[in-house]
């Protein structure tokens, strides 16, 4: 496995492969991130697994200075799985300041981007950077976070980008929490009570499955329920699968978002629901 973190040199590398496949994350892997690796080799004769904290998509207030930064560690998982780990510096990235961006879909103002302002943007910004980069045939993101793969899938149809991209199931631990890197920042309590945000969604996803169609009610009393608990909800939300747009009492296709906070962590999840 080679570690590179030079652009130049990153494209002379992968620039002979048949095929390309990019895992992209942030870093401070977990067992979600190697699992598409994993996949990523199937699907790939060379395998570019980027690691790079994105300062655009990081609010004002948020933690980009705190987000945890293990780059050793993160390569040491990837020996066997990863042909190369592209992990520049900002400057690399970022050599002038950046002025032009993605314009994102109004979805991006919705659920997480009501309350992270500027965060798709970011976000779509430097995945298009890194496609430009490595050039790949194949990319890889997980859905745990996927109101940002929906919008990723918009880019790279309405980019006209030669990329097919593939979603990852959300690996959880055994209780059921999705795994995250900012499960780490929970307290042990929190880290307990952590698993009744999936067991909420659970409950909704079943309450339709049994013919509940009022969405509004089942989404006010599953926030009611976690505030409960002592959770500071920002949105449950059932959507319809392919646009994300408010579910219809007739859609067949849909998943259930959602995101609060236990303390100062924020966590996301969703389960997808199938209507037959």
């Amino acid at each position: 496995m080679r570690q590179i973190s030079n652009i130049a040199e990153l494209r002379e590398h992968v620039g002979n492969a048949a095929t390309v496949a990019l895992v992209p994350t942030m870093g401070n892997l977990h067992e979600g991130h190697l699992d598409l690796v994993r996949q990523a080799k199937v699907q790939g004769d060379l395998v570019v697994v980027s690691i790079f904290v994105n300062p655009l998509q990081f609010g004002p207030t948020e933690d980009f200075d705190k987000y945890p930064r293990t780059l050793v560690a993160d390569c040491a998982k990837l020996e066997g799985l990863a042909d190369v780990v592209f992990a520049p510096p900002v400057s690399e990235m970022y050599p002038q300041q950046q002025t032009i961006f993605i314009e994102t879909p109004p979805i991006a103002n919705e659920l997480c981007g009501a309350t992270r302002p500027g965060h798709f943007r970011g976000m779509a910004t430097v995945v298009l950077k890194l496609l430009n980069i490595v050039q790949p045939q194949v990319a890889l993101f997980g859905k745990k976070d996927y109101q940002q793969l929906h919008i990723i899938r918009q880019l790279i149809a309405q980019m006209n980008l030669p990329v097919r991209v593939i979603g990852g199931e959300t690996v959880r631990a055994a209780d059921g929490l999705a795994l995250s890197s900012r499960n780490q920042y929970l307290t042990g309590a929190e880290r307990a009570e952590a698993v009744f945000l999936q067991q909420g969604l659970i409950n909704l996803r079943l309450a339709i499955g049994d013919g509940e169609r009022d969405f509004a009610k089942l989404e006010a009393t599953t926030i009611a329920t976690l505030a409960k608990r002592g959770w500071q909800v920002e949105y449950v939300s059932v959507r319809e699968r392919a646009t994300l747009s408010p579910a219809k009492s007739f859609d067949s296709e849909m998943v259930v978002l959602a995101a609060a906070r236990l303390g100062a962590t924020r966590l996301i999840d969703n389960l997808e629901i199938n209507i037959e």
